[in-house]
């Protein structure tokens, strides 16, 4: 049910995210989805690509700092309170969400968004049993 996501450590300057995208392309890797989260000095680009093993090798080779983080895929309602209705049964049980951001997808009345959980296992069951649909690594990294 998991899905894995690249989190490269890059310094906030011109140029660096420009080059985290050209190692990429060179190897061959697609950027399914993306988010940046920045302070000062560094950010964090948090990437769902098609080929996790090949990004991070790609990245590390150039020296670049890589980690996988486990997250999950949830498709949402592409309606007005959509999101709304699984954070509120994510709340109810008592489930916090770290981050998220949106995978845009073509000709689907859902949307997917990518959350990381404190409680990633838990975060499956209550969405399974309220009758959401998680969609699985292997599937989302060829949407």
């Amino acid at each position: 049910m998991h899905a894995q996501q690249i989190s490269v450590f890059i310094e906030n300057k011109a140029g660096r995210l420009a080059e985290v995208t050209r190692i990429l392309s060179e190897a061959g890797i697609n950027i399914r989805a993306l988010a940046l989260a920045d302070t000062s000095d560094f950010g964090i680009l948090r990437l769902i690509v098609n080929d996790n093993d090949g990004a991070e090798e790609a990245l590390k080779l150039s020296g670049f700092t890589v980690r996988k983080t486990r997250v999950l895929a949830v498709e949402v309602p592409d309606r007005p309170g959509g999101l709304h209705e699984i954070l509120a049964r994510l709340n109810d049980s008592g489930i916090n969400v770290e981050y998220m951001y949106a995978f845009v997808r073509q000709s689907s009345e859902n949307a997917i968004m990518i959350f990381r959980f404190d409680d990633p296992d838990a975060a499956v069951t209550v969405l399974t049993e309220k009758g959401f649909s998680v969609v699985p690594g292997e599937k989302l990294y060829t949407l």
